[in-house]
């Protein structure tokens, strides 16, 4: 979807990799989105560019590494300052030959691609019987575009943003300011400090905050109890989950998703010396915790 849409606007041609200038997708991302990005580059043909902050996990930058992206990392900055790395992606786009900026934040194809089959997958695997769906956001696409389909199909589905610590949506919802909660996540590729066009307009209900102890824990408890190896953003969102099936109370169907890999987090989530200096090894059930790395 996101690059689909340079191809049909003409920003990107389809040449050979060998034919100068090869066709080359520049992203801005915490890890993620550049992992599933560079597989289909290399399966096109492309180039891929990635551009990430320099506080995300060493596992994503070895993992786009080993996949053949052309890695970048820059300080910490606000979106708007010209040294985000986002910033810094559309630049580089903009001054390279048959580069096209996937831009997944605000390159509103990403919300069409939930719309045409996130959302879909949720109301046949649930036969229609969706009461409600929690996602924590980073671009915004995955809660903008299942809501807006799931409303048009069912409007008493009820939509909830599942927000960290540090980020600004939780006030925003709830508040109307763009105001960040206090502390910073463990979490990483959500939370936000501004609403992105995904996200504009998207029928969202109400927020939740969740705390990094109770997306920790329930991390954990994913793993040992239920067998899922997942990374803090899914514990999140199945923490957030809980709390919506508190409020919403017995017999409901509620949706999340588990939406990364634990692997990519060995040392930092899995670490015991990492959870110690943020003040997390508590919310680690005390069972686990001699599985953790030291």
């Amino acid at each position: 979807f996101l690059i689909r849409v340079g191809i049909r606007k003409n920003k990107i041609q389809l040449l050979k990799q060998t034919d100068p200038p090869p066709p080359t997708s520049v992203e801005g991302t915490a890890g993620n989105t550049g992992i599933g990005l560079v597989h289909l580059c290399n399966a096109l043909g492309f180039q891929c560019h990635i551009f990430m902050p320099n506080n995300q996990s060493k596992e994503k930058v070895e993992y786009l590494s080993a996949l053949g992206a052309v890695i970048r990392q820059f300080p910490v900055a606000p979106f708007n300052d010209p040294n985000n790395y986002n910033q810094k992606a559309k630049e580089f786009a903009a001054n390279t030959p048959n580069a096209h900026w996937t831009n997944q934040f605000d390159n509103v194809e990403n919300r069409r691609a939930h719309i045409e089959t996130t959302g879909p997958e949720i109301w046949r695997q649930t036969a229609g019987k969706v009461d409600a769906i929690v996602f924590g956001v980073g671009t915004g696409g995955t809660l903008g575009g299942c809501s807006t389909f799931l409303k048009e199909k069912k409007k008493s589905v009820k939509t909830f943003l599942a927000d960290p610590q540090g980020s600004v949506l939780y006030n925003f919802y709830k508040h109307g300011r763009l105001e960040r909660t206090d502390g910073s996540s463990i979490t990483e590729g959500i939370g936000q400090g501004r609403v992105t066009d995904n996200l504009k307009d998207a029928p969202i209900d109400e927020a939740l905050f969740v705390h990094d102890n109770e997306a920790v824990e329930m991390t954990f408890r994913l793993l040992h109890e239920e067998g899922f190896f997942v990374g803090a953003t899914s514990g999140l969102n199945v923490a957030g989950a809980v709390q919506v099936a508190k409020l919403m109370g017995p017999g409901k169907t509620i949706v999340t998703c588990l939406c990364d890999t634990g692997s990519k987090y060995m040392n930092r989530l899995y670490s015991r010396g990492e959870l110690e200096k943020r003040n997390l090894l508590h919310a680690v059930p005390e069972k686990y915790r001699a599985f953790l790395k030291p």
